[in-house]
């Protein structure tokens, strides 16, 4: 998930399964290098073994905070996920587009930014690149690092990120027409848009997610 500055490398968090609502963490923005303690699920963008473990671990935060807002509107037919943007006001219009993309993506799941998130994008430097993380106890957040977001397509790296919320693994193998390739295709890769195999991922994953978050808030 991670687009390095060189040698590509990220982190990511979600998880099938369900941990603690997730909040805002500012002190990721002003330290991120310090301020991920070291429970931090982190899938690194050129492959490792916690991949699989760290996205399931976002994707099981991000349905647990929803279940606990959303339990009162059992009627919903998608499942909403409550994005801050205001910790990454330089990447506020990658941020508005990749919610715009994925919106129109897909149906079962919608991204809409305001107060009470189920998980925030942060900004600045980090040697490690932009990521998506969680810790696994109620914290999880979008970096976009600046260097990284100069060298690599900046609308494609906070999409490719983004996907990691809504449970898609990376597919650092996979050509340019795959978003969750990430920065395996290099920099010259400037596609935005999921695929149609990764469209239909997130919408299976989502399918039952409302229902099943409701079952696990009640």
């Amino acid at each position: 998930m991670r687009y390095p500055k060189t040698a590509v490398s990220a982190i990511a968090g979600i998880s099938l399964a369900f941990a603690t609502a997730l909040t805002a963490t500012p002190a990721a923005a002003a330290d991120p290098t310090s301020a991920a303690p070291a429970t931090t699920s982190y899938a690194q963008y050129e492959g490792s073994p916690q991949d699989s473990a760290a996205t399931k671990a976002f994707y099981e935060a991000v349905l647990k905070s929803v279940a606990e807002k959303r339990a009162a509107n059992p009627g919903a037919l998608a499942v909403t996920v409550v994005y801050d943007a205001s910790g990454a006001p330089s990447f506020a219009g990658e941020i508005a587009s990749s919610t715009r993309i994925w919106n129109s993506s897909v149906a079962n799941v919608q991204l809409q930014q305001g107060g009470n998130a189920d998980f925030t994008y942060e900004e600045g430097n980090d040697p490690r690149g932009s990521y998506a993380s969680t810790d696994g106890h109620g914290r999880g957040y979008i970096f976009l690092d600046y260097a990284q977001n100069q060298q690599y397509d900046s609308l494609r790296v906070t999409a490719h990120e983004t996907g990691h919320v809504l449970g898609l693994p990376d597919n650092y193998t996979a050509p340019c027409s795959k978003l969750m390739s990430g920065g395996g295709p290099g920099p010259s890769c400037t596609n935005s848009q999921p695929d149609a195999a990764e469209r239909s991922q997130v919408e299976t994953l989502w399918a039952n997610g409302f229902a099943a978050a409701l079952a696990k808030a009640s």
